[in-house]
């Protein structure tokens, strides 16, 4: 065979290891975590980011190629209802619940040999690992992670004592999934507006009702939003059920999945609509506060869309910048060409904004877990931003990256096209961008979350060793976004029309002054210059037809089509 034949026409990076391939991830990690848990994760790490990179890919890959299939009868004729999942995803399955312990390491020890449950931070990591290679199969993990926490956190002890240990597992033909049966069709995000009703029925409740957009609809558990027979119209009348899709006796629950959504995006994993038919249910914490109870799930899993909108930046990006350090054109790597590299930093800085937040956010978690009522005001805030931002960014990202790829981007043979797909899941599943950015003013109304913020940024800011100019800019800006939002928070129902401004200006300012004390901590002149970017290319004003006509020196350092120079990170003034 002669050499030629061997080459890569178009370059293909399968079997990359992502963990590896990506330094800054391990180097941000001892910022987050303590050394044992670094220590611990870390093979963990590694091993996962080869699966990702080869096995796994190829098993979505697989997946996203057969969706679930609804059977309604058995061959004999009985009626017996199942979805049939390609024996792919069930291997995606088997790796991130039983091998991983993803839905378990946050409510039980043992995972990976540890006494205690592991930190939100170390789920996440592994989660932004993991998401690289397959999207769909997250949100079942997320639904099983939030509804277990919900449940210990509102549960009667008897039904805690009797679920937490199937929801928790890591022995896969004894685990039980989670979902959340919330959407109607005639109330969507208004939840005040939910039919669905709930009969007493001795210790228990039966449910009657449509819900139009249930994912993971075949999960062993399900919280269900109701309305009690008698409750008042609205948000008060509405209560939290934990409805079992098998009853005692091992006969099926009384609903039906009616049918599976044909999706756009996240075909490895099952959508469906359910009918309640008198399905038996218990209630879950007080009866009338059914969506604040829910809230807790919901902003769990809000955050976990983050975690996912992160990862699958950073897996377009990975693509992106292994095409352009491979691919040859006009006699060049495609890196070596300036308008790539100006391409390939518009897609770094939303992908290392959204890592970011991810981190800042899970640590706010864990504080707020452990009881710190400041740390809990923050935790509501950057939730919604997260959700907010990164999301939609993950959008434009999976888009740009695709076309460094070229035509043969737009072919479903590359991760390109699957990724762009799942992308836009992230901005409507579990509260639209508008919804969500209504719910950044909502926690600076009723959880005080602005202050929380303003201090949390400028304990940041004092921490951080930093040029004296840039400080000057980031502090002016950070002081004219916490304004805005204030007004628009201050303004009611005039001021909800700025909520889109107010969150991207909170969540840029806020990911780039984290990013800076990383910068600070790890003496990364690059992460410095990539803190200052974000703000002078995302929030401060630009001429569109000013700006330097010379690409700056250290840009080809800065997207890795070259080695990048010695600087101190007090040095680093881009303003």
């Amino acid at each position: 065979m002669a050499p030629r034949d061997l080459e890569q026409p178009v370059p293909d990076q399968h079997g990359v290891n992502l963990f590896s391939s990506d330094p800054e991830l391990a180097a941000l990690l001892p910022l987050y975590l303590p050394r044992d848990v670094v220590e611990r994760l870390l093979p963990q790490l590694e091993h996962l980011g080869g699966l990702a990179g080869g096995v796994l890919d190829t098993l979505a890959h697989t997946a996203d190629r057969n969706p679930p299939v609804l059977e309604h009868r058995t061959r004999s004729g009985i009626d017996a209802q199942r979805i049939v999942k390609h024996p792919a995803y069930v291997e995606l399955e088997r790796v991130a619940f039983s091998q991983y312990g993803l839905a378990a390491m946050s409510h039980r020890a043992g995972v990976f040999g540890a006494d205690r449950p592991l930190p939100a931070a170390a789920k996440y990591a592994l989660t932004y690992v993991f998401v690289q290679a397959e999207f769909g199969l997250c949100c079942p993990l997320s639904m099983t992670d939030s509804l277990t926490r919900t449940l210990r956190k509102f549960g009667d002890a008897a039904l805690v004592e009797r679920f937490l240990p199937r929801l928790t597992t890591q022995v896969f033909d004894e685990l039980y999934q989670g979902a959340m049966f919330m959407t109607e069709q005639g109330a969507g995000s208004d939840i005040a507006g939910t039919e669905t009703r709930a009969t007493p029925d001795g210790d228990a409740y039966r449910l009657y009702g449509d819900k139009w957009f249930c994912s993971n609809p075949d999960a062993d558990l399900a919280m269900v939003l109701a309305r009690i027979d008698g409750a008042p119209a609205g948000l008060r009348g509405v209560s939290l059920f934990l409805l079992p899709r098998r009853l005692d006796d091992d006969t099926h629950n009384a609903y039906r999945i009616v049918r599976l959504k044909d999706k756009l995006g996240t075909r490895s994993m099952a959508s469906g609509e359910i009918r309640l038919e008198g399905a038996r249910a218990w209630l879950v914490g007080e009866a009338g506060r059914g969506f604040v109870q829910m809230a807790d799930m919901i902003n769990n899993s809000r955050l976990s869309n983050g975690v996912r909108a992160a990862g699958l930046m950073r897996r377009a990006l990975s693509e992106a910048l292994f095409v352009a350090r491979e691919r040859r054109a006009f006699g060049k790597r495609l890196i070596e060409m300036p308008l790539m590299r100006r391409q390939l930093l518009k897609l770094t800085l939303p992908a290392e904004q959204a890592r970011t937040m991810v981190f800042q956010t899970a640590d706010a978690l864990r504080r707020a877990d452990g009881g710190d009522k400041t740390a809990y005001a923050l935790t509501r805030i950057l939730t919604p931003l997260i959700k907010f931002r990164a999301c939609r960014d993950a959008r434009k990202v999976a888009g740009d990256a695709m076309e460094v790829r070229g035509g043969c981007g737009y072919i479903e043979d590359w991760s390109d096209p699957r990724l762009l797909r799942d992308a836009h899941l992230g901005s409507i599943w579990e509260g639209t961008s508008n919804i969500v950015a209504l719910d950044v003013l909502r926690a600076i109304r009723r959880e005080g979350s602005l202050p929380a913020l303003q201090a949390h940024l400028r304990g940041l800011l004092a921490d951080t060793r930093m040029h004296d100019g840039a400080r000057a800019v980031f502090e002016q800006t950070l002081q004219r976004a916490l304004a805005r939002a204030g007004h628009a928070a201050e303004a009611k129902a005039e001021g909800d029309v700025l909520a889109r401004q107010a969150g991207s200006a909170l969540y840029h300012v806020s990911s780039a002054i984290a990013m800076a004390w990383e910068a600070g901590r790890l003496g990364s002149a690059r992460r410095m210059r990539l803190a200052q970017l974000v703000l002078r290319q995302r929030v401060l004003p630009q001429d569109p037809l000013g700006g330097d006509d010379a690409e700056p020196d250290w840009l080809p350092g800065l997207v890795g089509a070259q080695p990048g120079g010695a600087a101190a990170v007090e040095s680093i003034h881009l303003f």
